[in-house]
This record gives structure tokens, C-alpha cells and sequence, in this order.
């Protein structure tokens, strides 16, 4: 594993030293890489969604959407609820 070296102001490590206080991390780099992974998250559903909006755009024409005929099909695949 590759190792980095990070600066913090006093407050910040204070912060990271009191999130190890609770046992669910077992050391700084273990916070940091779950902090990390959170990021990698958040950036991936961020881009899932600017996709998914840029999808929309490029669509077309809105057409009108009928909610029963919604439900229809998914009580008919799904089962009712």
C-alpha cells in the first residue's frame, strides 16, 4: 500500500482523533479511507445523475406520463404491494 503524508490544522486533527474515540475506525488512515471511498461515491451518483439529466435533455419532447397505467404494469410485474 502506497503511503502519503497529510498536513492538518490543529482543529481538523483534533476532529479525526475524535472519530477514532468511538472504536469504529481503528486508526487515521482507516478514517481516511473510508472518507475517501464516501467521495468516490458521491462523485460516481453525481455522475450518474448529470447523465441522466443530460439523457433527458437530448430526449426530446416531454410526453404526457399516465400514472395508472403505470401502477398496471408494475402491479403486473411486480405483484401488489
Amino acid at each position: 500500500m502506497a503511503t502519503m503524508n497529510v498536513s492538518l490544522p490543529a482543529p481538523m486533527k483534533d476532529w479525526v482523533e475524535e472519530q477514532l474515540a468511538d472504536g469504529r475506525f481503528s486508526n487515521t488512515s482507516d478514517y481516511v479511507r473510508h472518507l475517501i471511498r464516501k467521495d468516490q461515491e458521491r462523485v460516481a451518483a453525481l455522475s450518474a445523475v448529470q447523465a441522466a439529466v443530460s439523457d433527458g435533455i437530448v430526449s426530446g419532447e416531454p410526453q404526457p406520463f399516465d400514472f395508472k397505467a403505470f401502477k398496471q404494469r408494475m402491479r403486473k410485474t411486480h405483484g401488489e404491494a
